[in-house]
C-alpha cells in the first residue's frame, strides 16, 4: 500500500465504511487541487512561457490541448490568457490566422471550472461571432480542447429549427452563437435566463460593434449583468470609447502584439494589386484561373448575385479547375457541405461573398483574389487572412479599376505592402463572344447577368468613400457589354450617376435643347434606315422575350419604348439604345364600342378586345341582378317585401289584422286536416285490398293431401264468357263458402267414397306432356284424375 494513503483506524468494535472513506478523500484531493490552481493563477506572471505545459491549467483543459495537438503558443496567447485566467477585460488585437480563438476558448474553460460551474446553474459563457461559418469554427475548436471536461456547449446559429435549440438551450453552459439568432431566442424562448453570465466573448468584436449589428447587440446587452468578465477579439480591434462603454468594460487590458509590426498582414503574404479596366475585369480573371490550375483560390465578390452569375458562366465555360460558390442567400446545409469540400480540396476556386472573409480556416489556401475592390483597409486585411496563416506563405491579387487607384495609397498608410503588377499581353483572352452566346441561349442566365450588373452598381454607390468610389466615372455601358448583355440595365435611384451631364442638360437654353434633339433624331432616322436591310443574331436576341417562369422578371427590367425615365412604377429597366430602331411601330387599330346594360365600353386595343371574348370577364361588366322568390302560384316575388304604410292603415288597426289573419289560416288548417284524413282513409282501403287479393291467391295454388293419398286441387271460378278473369273487376270479393257440418244421424258417404276412389287410384301416375299453362290444361287434369 502506497505511503500516502491512511486508511482510518477500527473505533472499538464499529467497521470502517471504506467508500465513505475513499469520497472523502477524493473531495479533500480536490479541494486541494484547487487551492493549488488559485494560487497558481493568482501568482502566475506569463513572462517567458511558450508552451501550453507552462500556463497554470486544469488536467482537463491540458489533457484537451495534448490530444487536438496544440503545443506551442503564439504571441496574442501568451500575453491574453494570464490576463483573462485572472480575471481582466481584455481587448486583443492580433494578425489574421495569429491563434486568438484559443486566446479566448480557453479562459472560458478555466474560468467556468474554477467557479465551480454545474449543469443547475444554467448559461455561463456567451461567445458571439458575427458570421455561421465562424462560429462553426469556433464551436469545433471547442469541442476539441474541452472534451475532458462536463460542461454542456451548444452552437445556436441561423439555418436550422428554432424549436430543437429551444429545448437544449436550458441545459446549455457555454453557448457559440451570432447575434441575431442569440436575440431571437431572448425574445421567444421561454424561461431563457441570461442574469448569471460569467463570461461575455466577441470575436471580430469591431465588424459586431459596427453599425450592422448595432442595435441587436445592445438588446442582448441589456439582459446580461453588469458583474461580468469581457473579452474583445478581432484583428482590426475598435479603441471607440463609446463602443467600449456600451459594453461596460471596466479596466480592459488593450493588447495589440504586432501593432509595433512593420506589416499589418502576415509576414509570408505576398501581396499584389492590377489596374484593369471594368470590362476586363472577367477576362482578366478567367485568364488568371486557367493560369493557375493547381492551385486553391478564393475570389472575393460584392454581391451574391455577381458570385452566382460568375459561377454559373465559369462553370459552363469549363474552366479546368473544380469551381464552389458560397454566400450568404444559400440554405445553411449548403453553406456546411461546400465549405467542407473546399477545405478537403486540394485544387479548387471559392466564389464568395464576405461572408468568409473574417476568421475562417481553410487550410493551403495559395490565392486570395479580390475581383472587386473592398470597402475599407479592414475589410482588405480580413479578406487577405485567408492565406498565410499559422506563418505559411501565401499570395493576394486586388483588381482596381483606374478610378479607384487611391485605394492602393490607402493601404500603404495601414502598413500593408502591396505591389504593382500588369497582365502579360500573351495571356489576355476574351470570353466576351462566349458570354454572348451563353445568355443568348439562356434566359434566366441574361436575367442573372442584368441583376449581378445593377448589384454591381448599387454596391459601389453605396460605399462610404467617395474619392475612390465614383459610380459616374464607370464605364457602364461597356461593362454590361463584357458580361453578355447587349443593353445596360437603368437603375432607378441612383442620383450620383453623370450628375454632371444630367445638371448641363438641365440648364442648358431651350433652343439649343430643341436643336440638339431634331439633330438627334435625324441621326436616329439614318441609322435605323441603314440596319433594315440587315438583321443579325443580336437583334433577334434583343427581340426575344422570356417564356418561362423569369417572364414577369424580364419584363420588369425591360424598358418600353417611349416610357419616361424618371418614372418610379419599375425598380429595373433595360435600355434598348441602338437596337430598337428596326422594330416597326404598333399599328394603331380603330377603335370598337360594347354596349352593355348601364354602360358603354370602348374597345380600343387587341387586349381588350380578347379579354372581352370571355364570358366570366362579359360578366364583370354586366349589372348585378335581383333575387326573386315565387310563391304557390309560380309569381317572382323580391325576396323581402315591405308594405307600405299608408295601406298597412287602410286595411285596418293591427289587432283586427292580427284576428282576420288567424281565421284565415284556421279555415286553412282545418281544410287540410279535413284532406289529410281523407287521404289516410283511401290508404287504408287500399291496402285491405290487396291484402285479400293476395291471400285469394295464395288458396289458389296451394293442394291439400295426406300421406300421398289423396290429390286436391282447387279451381277458382270464372265468368261464363270467354275472355273473364278474375281481378277484372276490382270492387268485387271472392269469398270462400265454409264447408258444411254432418249431422249425428247422417252417414258419412262421401267419406267412403274418397276412400274407395283413393283405393282405385293408388298407384296410378298421371304424366302431362307440358306443364298447365291455362284453365283448360287445368281441367283436363282434373278430368283425368276422376276417371
Amino acid at each position: 500500500m502506497p505511503p500516502s494513503v491512511r486508511l482510518p483506524e477500527r473505533t472499538g468494535d464499529r467497521p470502517v465504511n471504506t467508500k465513505s472513506a475513499a469520497k472523502r478523500l477524493k473531495r479533500r484531493r480536490n479541494v486541494e487541487e484547487f487551492q493549488l490552481l488559485e494560487t497558481r493563477v493568482r501568482e502566475f506572471d506569463g513572462k517567458d512561457i511558450t508552451a501550453f505545459s507552462e500556463l497554470p491549467l486544469t488536467k482537463q483543459t491540458a489533457a484537451g490541448l495534448h490530444k487536438a495537438h496544440f503545443k506551442t503558443l503564439t504571441d496574442i496567447q501568451r500575453k491574453a490568457i494570464p490576463l483573462a485566467l485572472k480575471g481582466r477585460d481584455v481587448l486583443g488585437a492580433a494578425k489574421t490566422g495569429s491563434g486568438k480563438t484559443l486566446a479566448f476558448l480557453i479562459p472560458v474553460l478555466e474560468i467556468l471550472y474554477r467557479k465551480k460551474w454545474t449543469a443547475m446553474d444554467g448559461l455561463g459563457a456567451l461567445v458571439i461571432s458575427p458570421t455561421r461559418e465562424l462560429a462553426t469554427q469556433i464551436f469545433d475548436v471547442l469541442r476539441k480542447i474541452g472534451r475532458e471536461h462536463a460542461f454542456s456547449a451548444g452552437l445556436v446559429i441561423g439555418g436550422k429549427k428554432l424549436k430543437d435549440e429551444q429545448e437544449a438551450l436550458h441545459r446549455m453552459n457555454i453557448v457559440v452563437c451570432t447575434p441575431g439568432r442569440m436575440l431571437q431566442h431572448m425574445d421567444q424562448t421561454a424561461g431563457l435566463m441570461l442574469d448569471n453570465v460569467q463570461v461575455l466573448v466577441l470575436d471580430e468584436a469591431d465588424r459586431i460593434l459596427d453599425m450592422g449589428f448595432r442595435k441587436t447587440l445592445d438588446a442582448i446587452i441589456e439582459n446580461l449583468p453588469k458583474e461580468r468578465q469581457t473579452l474583445l477579439f478581432s484583428a482590426t480591434q475598435t479603441k471607440s470609447l463609446s463602443d467600449l462603454a456600451r459594453l461596460g468594460l471596466k479596466d480592459a487590458e488593450y493588447l495589440a502584439v504586432h501593432e509595433a509590426a512593420t506589416s499589418a498582414t502576415p509576414a509570408g503574404l505576398d501581396q499584389f494589386y492590377m489596374i484593369t479596366t471594368l470590362p476586363e475585369k472577367l477576362n482578366t480573371l478567367f485568364a488568371f484561373l486557367r493560369n493557375h490550375l493547381q492551385s486553391k483560390m478564393v475570389v472575393f465578390m460584392s454581391s451574391c448575385k455577381q458570385v452566382r452569375f460568375v459561377y454559373e458562366t465559369f462553370r459552363q465555360l469549363h474552366i479546368g479547375i473544380p469551381l464552389l460558390h458560397l454566400h450568404g442567400k444559400q440554405k445553411q446545409s449548403a453553406r456546411i457541405d461546400i465549405t467542407a469540400k473546399f477545405s478537403a480540396a486540394k485544387q479548387s476556386c471559392l466564389f464568395s461573398t464576405d461572408v468568409v472573409a473574417r476568421g475562417l480556416d481553410f487550410p493551403a489556401v495559395d490565392w486570395v483574389i479580390q475581383l472587386d475592390a473592398p470597402e475599407d483597409a479592414d475589410t482588405y486585411i480580413h479578406r487577405v487572412g485567408r492565406t498565410a496563416r499559422f506563418e505559411k506563405a501565401g499570395k493576394a491579387l486586388l483588381f482596381l479599376c483606374p478610378s479607384e487607384e487611391k485605394f492602393a495609397d490607402g493601404l500603404a498608410s495601414r502598413k500593408v505592402p502591396i505591389n504593382k503588377v500588369g497582365q502579360k499581353n500573351s495571356k489576355k483572352q476574351s470570353i466576351q463572344n462566349q458570354l454572348q452566346g451563353l445568355l443568348f441561349k439562356d434566359p434566366e442566365l441574361k436575367y442573372l447577368g442584368q441583376k449581378a450588373f445593377v448589384s454591381y452598381c448599387r454596391s459601389i454607390s453605396v460605399q462610404k468613400d467617395r474619392e475612390v468610389f465614383k459610380l459616374e466615372e464607370l464605364p457602364l455601358d461597356e461593362y454590361a457589354t463584357s458580361i453578355g448583355l447587349l443593353g445596360a440595365p437603368r437603375i432607378k435611384g441612383l442620383k450620383n450617376v453623370d450628375a454632371a451631364k444630367t445638371k448641363e442638360i438641365k440648364n442648358a437654353p431651350r433652343g439649343l435643347k430643341a436643336l440638339e434633339g431634331a439633330s438627334s433624331d435625324e441621326e436616329g432616322e439614318g441609322e435605323a434606315g441603314s440596319r433594315k436591310d440587315v438583321r443579325t443574331k443580336y437583334d433577334r436576341m434583343v427581340e426575344r422575350k422570356n417564356i418561362n417562369v423569369l417572364t414577369a422578371h424580364y419584363a420588369n427590367l425591360v424598358q418600353d419604348d417611349g416610357a419616361d425615365p424618371d418614372d418610379e412604377g419599375d425598380f429595373l429597366t433595360v435600355k434598348r439604345s441602338g437596337y430598337d430602331s428596326d422594330i416597326p411601330d404598333p399599328i394603331e387599330m380603330p377603335s370598337k364600342t360594347l354596349k352593355v346594360p348601364g354602360k358603354e365600353i370602348i374597345i380600343d386595343s387587341k387586349r381588350k378586345e380578347k379579354m372581352l371574348k370571355s364570358k366570366r370577364e362579359l360578366a364583370k361588366l354586366k349589372p348585378k341582378g335581383t333575387r326573386l322568390v315565387f310563391d304557390d302560384d309560380g309569381e317572382a316575388h323580391q325576396i323581402y317585401e315591405l308594405q307600405d304604410e299608408d295601406k298597412f292603415r287602410e286595411a285596418g288597426s293591427a289587432e283586427t289584422q292580427r284576428r282576420k289573419f288567424l281565421d284565415e289560416e284556421g279555415k286553412r288548417v282545418k281544410e287540410a286536416d279535413i284532406w289529410d284524413r281523407q287521404l289516410a282513409k283511401e290508404k287504408r282501403k287500399e291496402r285491405r285490398r290487396a291484402q285479400k287479393l293476395r291471400a285469394a291467391e295464395e288458396e289458389a295454388v296451394i293442394g291439400e293431401g295426406s300421406d300421398g293419398d289423396e290429390f286436391r286441387v282447387e279451381l277458382v271460378p270464372y265468368g261464363g264468357a270467354e275472355g273473364d278473369h278474375l281481378g277484372q273487376d276490382e270492387d268485387v270479393e271472392v269469398e270462400r263458402q265454409p264447408k258444411r257440418q254432418r249431422k249425428w244421424f247422417e252417414d258419412n258417404e262421401e267419406e267412403g267414397e274418397a276412400k274407395e276412389k283413393a283405393k282405385k287410384t293408388r298407384g296410378r301416375v298421371i304424366e302431362a306432356a307440358k306443364a298447365p299453362e291455362n284453365l283448360e290444361d287445368l281441367e283436363m287434369l282434373a278430368s283425368g284424375l276422376i276417371e
